[in-house]
């Protein structure tokens, strides 16, 4: 059973198999009894799509570096989630990013010299396989014929691809705040009403510059407001007041890195 090329392998993704009729015609895929699959993950890539979503319930920041990605904060720290329950489960109501609800499936390219892509999927998963229940993701097939994706399956099919569209608009997006240049290194700092002289500072990300957006000439504005942008450099900028409230989640949860004892150190967040 051939497997897609994986140099490095996406978020979550353990391994990757290339979705066909002949191996998997009989193959169901089941859906997951809980979230553990990204409980250890603080930070979900995200989509411009979401971002008037997303911005509802969590902060939304830019990855550091010359090629940032846009992320929603679930946690503060590395391998913090605030939303994940004891018993493994998404706290209910969440919007939940698209690159959550893709997994396991992918569409990837199985020919580095082509720019077709294949929908694959994650065998680790644990969810697709021989199952007795779940949604069948082939026709039998009839006469000797091939087997046919269910409508399930060309489902997927259709959301990855939509996934995978939302991916090059975002990527437009970042191109044009670097060009713009609103982009500016983030620093948040929080502090505990128990330890009211020993700030948190969370750095490593960032945000759009309020600053340089507002003296942006008039007609580079309008014309971010007439396409959309300016809205959703707006939804990033409101999304930063949940940060407090992510940070508060991770308090009580008993989860924030404590400083050194004695010493003024302040616990850098991991973005």
């Amino acid at each position: 059973m051939a497997t897609a090329p994986q140099p490095q392998l996406p978020l979550f993704y353990k391994d990757l198999l290339p979705l066909n009729s002949r191996d998997h015609g009989d193959f169901k895929v089941s859906p997951f009894a809980d979230a553990s699959f990204l409980a250890n993950t603080h930070a979900i890539p995200l989509t411009v799509d979401e971002f008037v979503d997303a911005q509802r319930h969590y902060p939304i920041v830019f990855t550091a570096g010359e090629n940032p990605l846009p992320i929603a904060l679930m946690g503060l720290n590395e391998g913090v989630n605030t939303f994940i329950g004891e018993d493994g489960k998404l706290e209910a109501g969440l919007y939940v990013p698209a690159y959550v609800r893709r997994y396991p499936f992918i569409l990837a390219k199985l020919n580095k010299e082509s720019d077709d892509m294949s929908l694959c999927f994650d065998p680790q998963a644990g969810v697709i396989g021989k199952n007795e229940e779940g949604q069948a993701l082939f026709e039998p097939a009839t006469d000797g014929g091939e087997a046919k994706p269910t409508d399930y399956t060309n489902g997927v099919l259709e959301f990855c691809t939509r996934f995978e569209q939302s991916g090059q608009r975002t990527k437009a997006f970042l191109e044009e705040l670097k060009k713009l240049d609103v982009l500016r290194d983030g620093r948040m700092d929080i502090t505990r009403r128990d330890m009211p002289d020993t700030p948190f500072t969370y750095t490593g990300f960032q945000m759009v510059d309020e600053e340089k957006l507002r003296e942006l000439p008039t007609d580079v504005l309008e014309n971010l407001n007439k396409s959309g942008m300016l809205m959703l450099m707006h939804a990033q900028l409101f999304s930063m007041n949940l940060m407090r409230m992510v940070f508060e989640r991770q308090s009580a949860q008993g989860k924030v890195p404590m400083p050194n004892s004695g010493t003024p150190a302040v616990p850098n967040g991991t973005m």
